[in-house]
């Protein structure tokens, strides 16, 4: 009990609510369940984008309410509203139930995303610099990505035996449980304001400070979305390249869990691999590692090259910590969670603007396509990203 209340656990609390949130045990069986309910690649990809979409409606106004009316607040509510989007998504069966859930999950993220990484930043060390805030980022995402491993292969190599919804239940239970952690946090009181800023007004104001104003803000911005979006497609196809290559279902979990693994173990030694090659090159890995991805597994069909699916998890071990990172250390408290809010919408514009386009050619032509096609197309986005921060002189 003791623990539970001291103010001086909020970073290990936080690491548990990670854990808690990013754990699922439907996630490396869940394109074979919209599959099995007559959903297409391109419906599948819609769908997700669709989610995305509903992301960026809600990110700023949560981020606003976390900002303005306390932070542990807006993470209790979307532990409790995430559940409710699980609920709706384990009694669908059709694309419009699906979507549906998508949107209240949406909602619940939201509320959540840009509040816990406020949390942890102003719970680390910031006498230890740069290097301490990307290790404790890391260490947070290294969380995640072990409770997302072991919940994947749980759900993936067992629970989906009994049927491919039945891991769903168990996602609605990881759900609720971040509630109880949550409300153990300790937040300090935020000085009454004497006038609160109306909520457009907010809105519009911090775009235009994050995306126009602030030139390296910006480009951070971007530059995270496109590493973002690269990793994000790429989830949606895995299970379906498995399948494409005979890999039998049972060990959909299994390779999900080791995967995991490897972001997990990149998560937790990214500030030393931030440190050891400087803000440059590791800014540049970080669209490498997608693209060869990308290229690779889409030149080689075969069972053999799904090796190369690590590319995608290393890059996703490092993006966080890091990209986060740099944002926290440009913003201010009070800005804080409204600004990551922005970095996170933004990966998911870029997300709900290609993934569809790439679930229709896989479609239309082969995944091998498709594949190809997020090769060039992230190291375009990537490359016209890097030029202009050179141009501006933030690499």
């Amino acid at each position: 009990m003791h623990w539970l209340k001291s103010k001086t656990n909020n970073l290990q609390k936080m690491y548990i609510i990670r854990a808690l949130r990013s754990g699922m045990f439907s996630i490396a069986i869940i394109v074979l369940f919209f599959k099995e309910h007559g959903l297409s690649m391109g419906e599948i990809t819609l769908l997700q984008s669709l989610f995305s979409a509903a992301v960026i409606l809600f990110e700023l106004p949560t981020g606003h309410f976390a900002d303005n009316y306390g932070r542990k607040k807006s993470i209790v509510i979307g532990g409790l509203v995430s559940s409710l989007g699980y609920v709706f998504y384990s009694l669908s069966s059709t694309f419009w139930g699906f979507l549906a859930g998508e949107i209240i999950l949406a909602l619940g993220c939201s509320f959540v995303s840009g509040a816990d990484s406020a949390i942890i930043y102003e719970n680390t060390d910031q006498t230890q610099g740069l290097t301490s805030c990307i290790k404790t980022e890391g260490n947070s995402a290294s969380a995640g990505m072990v409770s997302e491993g072991v919940t994947s292969f749980i759900g993936g190599s067992f629970l989906a035996l009994v049927s491919l919804r039945f891991p769903l239940y168990f996602d609605i239970l990881l759900a609720l449980a971040v509630i109880p952690v949550a409300l153990t946090l300790h937040e300090a009181e935020k000085p009454r304001k004497q006038k609160r800023e109306n909520i457009i007004t907010t809105i519009w104001r911090v775009m235009k400070y994050s995306l126009r104003e602030h030139v390296e803000l910006r480009w951070l911005i971007i530059y995270s979305a496109v590493i973002t979006a690269s990793t994000l497609t790429m989830v949606w196809f895995i299970q379906i390249y498995w399948e494409a290559v005979h890999i039998p279902i049972v060990m959909f979990g299994g390779l999900w869990a080791v995967f995991m693994c490897i972001s997990a173990i990149v998560s937790m030694k990214v500030h030393a691999i931030e440190s050891k090659l400087g803000r440059k090159k590791a800014l540049f890995m970080l669209i490498i590692l997608p693209v060869a991805g990308y290229f690779f597994l889409g030149a080689h069909l075969a069972k053999w090259s799904i090796i190369f699916i690590a590319l995608f998890y290393a890059a996703r071990g490092m993006n966080n910590p890091i990209m986060k990172s740099y944002v926290n250390g440009l913003v201010n408290s009070d800005e804080r969670a409204k600004i990551l809010s922005v970095q996170s919408a933004m990966g998911r514009l870029m997300f709900m603007i290609i993934g569809p386009i790439m679930g229709l050619i896989s479609d239309t032509y082969s995944l091998q396509v498709a594949l190809l096609t997020c090769a060039g197309v992230y190291a375009i986005l990537g490359i016209i990203s890097l030029l202009f921060m050179h141009k501006n002189r933030l690499l």
